[in-house]
C-alpha cells in the first residue's frame, strides 16, 4: 500500500500542476475597431487581446464577428502561442459597415482539450460608413500597381466610384 502511494502521489501532483487554476481570465481585451483599407477597398474588424495568465500549449481562440451585411457570423480561429504576449484577431473582409451601429463580437478561449477557459462578448462601433471606400481596389498585385479598372490610361478618374451595400 505504501509503495502504491509513493508512486501515485507524485503522479497526482504532476497532473495537478498541469491544470489551470481557476482565477483571473487568461486574456484581457485591449482594443477593438474597424480597419478601412482605402488602397485595397476592404474593411475588417480588428480586436486585440493581452495575455494575463499563461495558457497551455495547444490552446486556441475562436471569434465570431457579426456580419454587417447580414447572414451568418464571420468566424476565425487562432492558435495561441506561449511566447506571444498579445493576440490580434482580424476578421475576414466585411461589407455594409454603418456609422454608429454597434456590431457584436464573441470570443472564446479553449484549452488543448477543447474545454472553454474564457468567454468574452463585446461590440465594435465604426465612426465611418463603409461607403467612404472606393468600389474597386485602387492598386493591384504585390507591387501595388495602379488598377487599370480604376485608372484608365494611367490617369485618375474625375470622380471615384464608392462602395455600396448590397445587403
Amino acid at each position: 500500500m505504501k509503495r502504491a502511494l509513493l508512486v501515485l502521489l507524485p503522479l497526482a501532483l504532476l497532473l495537478a500542476a498541469c491544470q489551470r487554476e481557476t482565477g483571473p481570465d487568461p486574456l484581457k481585451l485591449t482594443g477593438k475597431m474597424f480597419v478601412f483599407n482605402y488602397r485595397l477597398a476592404y474593411a475588417t474588424y480588428l480586436v486585440t487581446l493581452e495575455k494575463t495568465q499563461p495558457l497551455a500549449e495547444g490552446s486556441i481562440v475562436r471569434a465570431e464577428f457579426e456580419n454587417p451585411a447580414g447572414g451568418a457570423p464571420l468566424t476565425l480561429e487562432r492558435k495561441l502561442f506561449a511566447s506571444l504576449p498579445r493576440v490580434v484577431l482580424e476578421s475576414p473582409d466585411v461589407t455594409c459597415v454603418k456609422k454608429n451601429h454597434p456590431y457584436r463580437v464573441s470570443i472564446r478561449v479553449l484549452g488543448p482539450d477543447g474545454e472553454q477557459l474564457q468567454s468574452l462578448e463585446t461590440q465594435v462601433t465604426s465612426s465611418l460608413d463603409q461607403d467612404i471606400l472606393p468600389a474597386k481596389p485602387l492598386v493591384i498585385g504585390p507591387a501595388y500597381e495602379k488598377n487599370p479598372a480604376v485608372f484608365k490610361d494611367g490617369k485618375a478618374p474625375a470622380h471615384f466610384e464608392t462602395a455600396t451595400c448590397a445587403g
